[in-house]
């Protein structure tokens, strides 16, 4: 299991952003920016490792995001910085892989 700065054990957390993107291009914005601030402020101390583009009612987009960090305020300062919500924050106790991610297909 990857280890904090300090030594500590890496948590999973999943992240929920309700409505927090007007569209694409504002969300690609967002998301360079927190690979930034990720890499530059906290490299040893949060890990972005997927996120899931919801489309939400009214037409805005909002993600259900999967970090590692050394804990809940690692996430949250990080969600700060970018300028970016973070309604909900869950510790994940544990992970059940039934099948990869599915990868996009045309229709």
């Amino acid at each position: 299991m990857p280890q904090s700065m300090n030594g500590g054990e890496m948590k999973t957390y999943v992240i929920r952003r309700e409505k927090a993107w007007e569209g694409p291009e504002q969300l690609g914005e967002t998301a360079e920016r927190s690979k930034e601030v990720a890499a530059q402020e906290f490299p040893d101390d949060i890990s972005w490792i997927r996120s899931y583009v919801i489309a939400e009612p009214g037409g805005t987009l909002g993600t259900v995001c999967i970090y590692q960090a050394s804990d809940i305020e690692a996430v949250r300062e990080h969600a700060t910085r970018v300028g970016m919500p973070a309604d909900e924050i869950l510790e994940v106790a544990d992970t059940v892989v039934i099948r990869p991610d599915p990868q996009p297909q045309q229709a």
